[in-house]
């Protein structure tokens, strides 16, 4: 069998051939095929789950943040020391008589408004002109002047207006005339000894300024007395022009009015010739 040998031997070398297609080369290796094209982080870069929104229920929405703390209010200021005084060198007047307290009052008053220096009230004829004018418009006064005068006065020559005003309270006179000067920037008119006498107030000091507080306190009181230096056997001495008095030493000659004196339809208590806001 001659053909048989031949077709076997070239059986063996088709089968040869196969098997060599199915083995890889010598040296290579074999290399997978990414399914998909993967990109990843950079570097320093960290992948986080995004955050999942918890469910909330049908018809309601996410609450809004509370609103930001307001800080707290400021304490309010406490009172200080506080002083205003009108005098200037100059400003005080003597009366010339025993009588003309009011008139030498009237001419300190318009020497404490006038800031030039230049047309101080001093002189002895206009002194007694101007309390002629206070006895004309005062009544019931033992021919002398009182206080409805004093302040009619004063406000007729231009340095009103003013009115006068009695007030029970002691520390609330001292108060009153206090906002007075404060508002104004004119002297206060005491009336001293029961209605008998003429000061003048010009300035004061103060714990609070009564522009700011309604419960200051006033502790001491610039005074003039154009009695000064004679004074009183009764009441006392005169204090020296400007004199800073504290209230208690005030209160020895600064008292109530007695209705006796005259009639003038005011409350019995501490009177003042006041000014008033023009």
């Amino acid at each position: 069998m001659t053909g048989s040998p031949t077709r076997l031997l070239a059986w063996f070398v088709v089968l040869s051939s196969l098997l060599a297609g199915c083995t890889a080369a010598p040296g290579a290796e074999t290399q997978p095929t990414p399914s998909s094209t993967m990109t990843l982080p950079a570097a320093g870069q960290i992948d986080q789950p995004l955050p999942t929104p918890s469910a909330l229920p049908a018809g309601e929405s996410t609450p809004a943040p509370p609103p930001p703390t307001q800080p707290a209010p400021a304490p309010p200021p406490l009172p200080g020391p506080f002083a205003l005084n009108l005098y200037q060198e100059g400003d005080f007047v003597p009366q010339y008589t025993f009588d003309w307290c009011v008139a030498a009052s009237i001419q300190m008053a318009h020497n404490l408004m006038d800031d030039t220096g230049g047309a101080q009230w001093a002189g002895r004829a206009q002194q007694n002109e101007l309390w002629d004018m206070a006895r004309a418009r005062s009544s019931n006064s033992f021919n002398g002047a009182n206080p409805l005068g004093w302040a009619q006065v004063q406000t007729e020559v231009g340095l009103g207006p003013y009115e006068v005003v009695s007030i029970p309270d002691y520390q609330d006179a001292l108060r009153t005339a206090a906002r007075a000067i404060t508002e104004t920037g004119r002297p206060v008119g005491l009336v001293m000894w029961s209605g008998r006498h003429a000061w003048v107030m010009s300035g004061f000091e103060s714990v609070g300024d009564p522009a700011l507080f309604t419960d200051f306190s006033v502790t001491g009181i610039h005074v003039l007395d154009p009695l000064y230096p004679h004074g009183s056997g009764q009441w006392g001495p005169s204090p020296a022009p400007n004199s800073l008095l504290t209230p208690e030493q005030l209160s020895t000659q600064f008292v109530v009015r007695e209705p006796r004196r005259w009639s003038s339809g005011l409350q019995a208590g501490y009177l003042l010739v006041l000014p008033r806001q023009a």
